[in-house]
Parts: C-alpha cells; structure tokens; sequence
C-alpha cells in the first residue's frame, strides 16, 4: 500500500497542505492523542508537518488551506485558498465529504485557526456556512435523483469504429434540461430520458440532430 507521505508528495497534491482544512489527520497507525489533548495549530505550525522531517508525523488539514484548489484543480495563484466563496453547492459538499473520508480513515489530533476555527478551537460562521452549503447541495441532488427516477434514463454506448448511440426500451429518446441542475452546480445540462408518444408534447424536448421523431435509437 502506498504510504500517506508518498501520497502527499506526489505530483497531484503538490504538498502537504494543498488538500484543505477542518480537523486534521495522521496516520492511524500513530497512537490517538485523548481528546482534551488535541492542540490548535497556526498555519506556520503545521507547514512543519509536510513529510521533509522524518521524525514528525504528516498532518493533512480538510477544509481550509487550498481548499478551492482540491476541487477546482487550480494548484497556482488565486487557486490556493483555503475561500469557498462562489463554488457551487456540489463542490462544497464535496470538500465536506472529503472530511468525512479522512475523519473515518485517520485520527483527528487538532484543529487549524483560522477561516474555520477561532483562537479557542470553536467553528466560526465560515464552517457554519460551508456545511449548510452542503447540507443544501446533498438535499436537491436526492431531489433531482427523485425527479429523474420518474422519466427513465435513455440507454448508451459508445465505440471508437461507431461512436455514440442512445436508445430506449419503452419509448423514444428526447434531451431533456435537468431542473435543480444549476441549484447544484451553478450550471445547467441535458440529460437523455426515454418518453412516450403522448409524452412528446411536453415542452423543453430536444430530439438529437439527424435522429427521426419516433426512432427508438439515435446517433450522438
């Protein structure tokens, strides 16, 4: 198994603390500190936690740092913040879900002052915002999946010789906006989704270029 320090070494994260901040992690092969013992960090005292001293463990910090960068691939520049300010919902909930990932992988020995957490270790309203952010992004994803469910996803497949095709069992394929989709991303997309000849009436359809009305099968 590839070791922690190899991992955050490796040219994807860049170093230590490009990932993000909330609580932070080392590996659960080090003794668990008692909690009242988990110390606060500055951002100075935990850069000395990066790999280079092979007599300190590696601490990683969820949510803060160059939190923007861990989802926007951005790793230069205004890219390494540790602001969420004008990510989309399913960014931000995927920031918290990468601190659920660590929080159940590694043990939690501190926390990081700063954005998220005062002098006295307390989640200031920027942790606050972040995780209702998240909350909301997670409740109309499960909205969407529910809307979705009712008008059944078009089949597909693709192939280097044929390229791309959809089709429907029951029905005929239409593109179709998804509603909530810039509720959760900030942007809007099509999905494929079989509907009836009495369906077809519905506005907002979109037949495939070159595909005829009523084919079940459509070249993409």
């Amino acid at each position: 198994m590839m070791s922690l320090r190899r991992i955050l070494l490796s040219p994807f994260v860049g170093v230590s603390l490009i990932v993000v901040l909330l609580a932070l992690y080392f590996r659960s092969s080090f003794k668990s500190p008692p909690q009242h013992s988990q110390r606060l960090f500055s951002a100075e005292e935990l850069a000395l936690y990066n790999g280079t001293d092979e007599t300190l463990p590696i601490l990683l910090g969820i949510l803060g740092d160059a939190s923007r960068a861990f989802v926007s691939g951005n790793f230069t520049g205004d890219g390494l913040t540790d602001s969420l300010h004008g990510l989309s919902s399913s960014e931000v909930k995927s920031i918290v879900d990468w601190r659920g990932f660590y929080a159940r992988t590694y043990t939690p020995v501190g926390k990081l002052v700063g954005r998220y957490y005062d002098r006295q270790g307390n989640p200031t309203k920027h942790l606050k915002g972040a995780e209702a952010k998240a909350s909301r992004g997670a409740q109309l994803m499960e909205k969407q999946k529910i809307e979705e469910d009712k008008q059944k996803n078009c089949n597909s497949r693709w192939s280097q010789d044929e390229g791309g095709e959809v089709w429907c069992d029951v029905g005929v394929p239409r593109l179709v906006q998804r509603p909530l989709e810039i509720a959760i991303t900030g942007s809007m997309s099509k999905r494929c989704a079989c509907f009836e000849e009495d369906q077809l009436d519905q506005s907002g359809l979109e037949i495939y270029k070159d595909c005829e009305p009523l084919a079940k099968t459509c070249k993409v």
